[in-house]
């Protein structure tokens, strides 16, 4: 049911799906709800000292949310400007805008190796396709943190299944980077 929900938001339109250029989707648009965040953010272990990257961030919630609740610094990457432009206008409005950056880009593209957490709303072929970059360029030590998809057979490190403020389970995965490639 959910492959069917994403494959009609992505029929829909560009405003409802992270676009790239050719017409290919990382991920149809879908909000990662407020209490999921925290619980990706918990389960990441977040800190201060911690710069969160949000590959295809959307409105900004993620990274907003590290800085406001944990002080950590935030990297947001989309490749919708409408989105982009969302997010530097949420992460005004909760004043922490000083602790985040977003950048118009396709997140296949993106250097990530300033990141010590890497958090993803995406479809799980979109997950493969990033999983090579991450894997070169995180330092070991760092986390990834996915909502609801895997990486292959990259095994996670651990596996929470949370049910959210409707009821609904949702699985997060968590891996750490240990230096080894996975293409």
């Amino acid at each position: 049911m959910r492959r069917l929900a994403a494959c009609i938001l992505f029929v829909l339109g560009p405003d409802l799906g992270a676009q790239r250029p050719g017409g290919n989707s990382l991920a149809p648009y879908v909000a990662t709800p407020e209490d999921i965040v925290e619980k990706m953010l918990e389960f990441a272990k977040v800190g201060p000292t911690d710069v969160v990257y949000d590959l295809g961030c959307g409105d900004g919630r993620i990274v907003i949310t590290a800085a406001r609740k944990y002080g950590a610094h935030g990297v947001g990457v989309d490749i919708d400007p409408k989105r982009i432009a969302e997010s530097r206008a949420n992460a005004r409005n909760a004043g922490v805008d000083s602790l985040v950056t977003f950048f118009l880009q396709d997140a296949l593209t993106v250097d990530v190796s300033p990141a010590t957490v890497v958090t993803l709303y995406l479809v799980a072929t979109s997950n493969l396709r990033l999983r090579p970059t991450l894997t070169r360029q995180l330092m070991p030590g760092a986390r990834i943190v996915s909502h609801n998809f895997g990486m292959g057979n990259w095994e996670p490190n651990q596996v929470l299944n949370v049910k959210d403020a409707r009821g609904m389970t949702r699985t997060l995965y968590l891996w750490i980077a240990d230096g080894k490639v996975r293409d």
